[in-house]
């Protein structure tokens, strides 16, 4: 008796449970906002081959703020900000940007909006243009806007072919590269290929190997860096190759990037563009465009070596 007693009592539990568990509340909709954020310190800061350090070591930083409207878009802006030493001496570089990310399947696209903000700098030369400089001249010879700050529209894309591989390409334009009065479009072409999980270091260590082409075309600058017989209306400006490849390490959150940039700019034409505070006088350097002899070797062939976290709000929950 007290067995069937038993039995019934379960049965009547059993068949209660789904009944009581339809009553519950089904669990919430993921957020449709985040935020992503991290920071970074290399060995050197390089911008499409060209340090933005000097060669010195660059700190970094960013944060993003994203609205998923659905699976396949997400809006986004954000800023971050990186240590520099620009020959106008500014503070920094901070970066303002924002746009929307569309996913079609393997392919995701970027179209966005950028301005490159250099507070702080000082005029060195221009004074024949009535400009408000600190000083003739930078000690050795160059001549530095106040302001750098420019903006830029972009397109990015990437196609995951699988696990393993996947291709990339970016489009950069503006009508003022850093503030110079030229028009600058850089297009780029990558490739990345990540080792699977099978292949992980120490069980638990990712690896990466990715490359990247770039060109960047530039116009004639203004008539600021154009002062001179033969310049008037501005120097025209050198185009040319950059690339870079490099080998990374995950762990969590963590990337150590180890990386190999070089360009195929002269050391001539590289103190033409960037106006390089630390350059310095070589005869070979004498060109029509670069008459006082100083070399850059900003543009020069670079092993940078890069330690930075990356991480989301979302991923912490």
């Amino acid at each position: 008796m007290v067995a069937a007693v038993t039995l019934v009592s379960a049965s009547a539990m059993a068949a209660d449970l789904p009944r009581k568990a339809a009553l519950l509340p089904p669990p919430p909709p993921p957020s449709p906002w985040d935020i992503a954020f991290g920071a970074s310190l290399a060995s050197d800061y390089i911008w499409r081959g060209i340090s933005q350090s000097a060669h010195n070591p660059s700190v970094s930083a960013y944060t993003e703020l994203r609205y998923n409207i659905n699976p396949m878009w997400q809006l986004y802006g954000g800023v971050a900000g990186n240590s520099i030493n620009f020959p106008n001496r500014a503070a920094g570089e901070f970066d303002l940007f924002g746009g929307v990310r569309p996913t079609f399947g393997p392919l995701a696209l970027d179209f966005g909006f950028q301005y490159y903000w250099y507070p702080g700098g000082q005029c060195f030369g221009g004074q024949f243009q009535n400009a408000d400089c600190i000083l003739p001249s930078l000690p050795n010879g160059n001549w530095a806007k106040k302001n750098w700050s420019f903006w830029e529209v972009y397109n990015k894309g990437t196609w995951t072919v699988n696990d393993q591989w996947a291709l990339g390409y970016t489009v950069f334009g503006t009508s003022n590269i850093l503030n110079t009065g030229a028009n600058g479009t850089y297009l780029s072409g990558s490739l990345k290929y990540t080792a699977p999980t099978t292949a992980a270091l120490w069980g638990t260590v990712g690896w990466f190997i990715s490359g990247e082409v770039g060109h960047q075309w530039l116009g004639t600058s203004d008539g600021f860096y154009g002062f001179g017989p033969g310049f008037v209306g501005g120097v025209p400006y050198t185009d040319y190759l950059t690339w870079n490849v490099g080998l990374a390490f995950t762990w969590k959150v963590f990337t150590l990037d180890l990386r190999y940039y070089d360009t195929d700019l002269s050391k001539a034409d590289c103190n033409v563009y960037t106006s390089d505070h630390t350059a310095t006088f070589g005869a070979g350097n004498v060109t029509a465009t670069n008459p006082g002899g100083l070399g850059s070797k900003w543009c020069d062939a670079r092993f940078v070596a890069k330690l930075s976290f990356d991480m989301t709000l979302g991923a912490l929950k």
